[in-house]
């Protein structure tokens, strides 16, 4: 049976800086761009070969989780990392698309009626 990590922080604890100071690494942000696809990857894998050690992912993997940014799932001895992404969307509307370069889901609240938009 698949449980969830518990170490990871309760999201209305999460705070803007703590999610810029862990994305701030250049691994990291590459992390949280790969698991924005929303599919729940496992810790080891080709898709995480940035060329660190094993230790230095998973330090990097505890930073995400600890910043708020990722959840783990522990199902026997398989480890999966997902982003914790409509938690986040709710919380801090438009960043992950920001971090990701990927097109708003939504325009409501961020940035006002079109007309407010550039280029426009």
């Amino acid at each position: 049976m698949a449980r969830e990590d518990d170490a990871m922080p309760d999201i209305a604890d999460v705070t803007m800086v703590d999610v810029l100071r862990a994305v701030a690494d250049p691994i990291r942000l590459r992390i949280v761009q790969t698991l924005a696809d929303g599919l729940p990857h496992g810790k080891c894998g080709t898709h995480w070969d940035f060329g660190v050690h094993k230790s230095t992912m998973t330090h990097h993997f505890r930073t995400l989780r600890d910043a708020g940014l990722t959840r783990t799932v522990v199902a026997g001895r398989t480890h999966t990392i997902e982003l914790r992404r409509d938690e986040l969307d709710a919380r801090f509307p438009g960043l992950i698309d920001a971090l990701t370069g990927a097109p708003a889901r939504s325009s409501v609240g961020l940035g006002g009626s079109p007309a407010d938009q550039p280029g426009r």
